[in-house]
């Protein structure tokens, strides 16, 4: 049966001599893998439509869906929204494979869940106009508000009497933490703040330096780590990393 529906592109893998596999992340079925046949030849009409399936591309699709088959076919395709500087920039690239690849880790099973792809949608299109400033945190504002929708959701109970953020347990308490997972001020009320953000463009009243978005950073992930069987380590961090180290303060 066809149907229409978004999709992100998460990954895409060579098939064959022409054709690719790529993992998508549909607003109708969550987690699909397409098969896409000649798509890496050079056509009469132009180049080659490899470029529709760079990773963090969103397509409007119109599908073919039969629930016991592990692998579609895509029926249609074109761009649901053209980026300005995703494809082009490198620091926006950046943040955008860092987004990517913590969904590709996340999104494990082909369940339908179009509240994270609205949200995923809507920050990858906010990330591709977004200042210098707003870009460098944009990857703990994605961290931290992609986690409520897998179920891990830290809850905003700060005060200055409750500020130490506990990473195993989701929540702000009073006492130090007998274990390691923790974070001390600044860095806790940093992370208020941060969940506080609902608009991207809000990241610009949270000012910080490349050392506390590193520190910042590793906590989230090692949060992810924590409650996620099998996360493991992130690909994109280390370029990621020296994309902040750049960034201003």
């Amino acid at each position: 049966m066809l149907h229409k529906t978004k999709g992100i592109v998460l990954r895409t893998v060579k098939y064959a001599e022409t054709s690719i596999i790529v993992s998508i992340f549909t607003e109708m079925f969550g987690l699909q893998s397409y098969l896409v046949n000649g798509v890496r030849t050079n056509s009469r009409k132009g180049s080659s439509k490899t470029g529709f399936f760079q990773p963090a591309a969103i397509l409007d699709l119109v599908v073919y869906h039969h629930e016991p088959k592990n692998l579609e076919r895509i029926k249609e395709y074109q761009w649901g929204h053209l980026y300005q500087h995703i494809f082009f920039d490198v620091v926006t690239n950046a943040v955008a494979l860092f987004m990517i690849e913590l969904l590709q880790k996340c999104i494990k099973q082909p369940e339908s869940n179009p509240e994270l792809y609205q949200f995923s949608e809507d920050a990858l299109i906010h990330l591709d106009r977004a200042s210098t400033t707003v870009q460098a945190n944009f990857p703990l504002y994605f961290a931290l508000h992609a986690a409520s929708f897998f179920g891990l959701q830290i809850s905003d109970n700060y005060t200055l009497q409750k500020s130490y953020l506990d990473l195993q347990e989701g929540i702000f308490t009073e006492e130090k933490p007998a274990h390691p997972h923790f974070l001390g001020n600044p860095y806790s009320e940093i992370t208020s703040q941060l969940l506080k953000v609902m608009q991207p463009a809000e990241l610009t009243q949270v000012p910080l330096n490349k050392e506390k978005r590193r520190i910042l950073l590793q906590a989230y992930l090692d949060f992810y780590s924590i409650h996620m069987t099998g996360f493991g380590s992130m690909k994109t961090l280390a370029v990621l990393r020296t994309i902040l180290d750049d960034s201003p303060s």
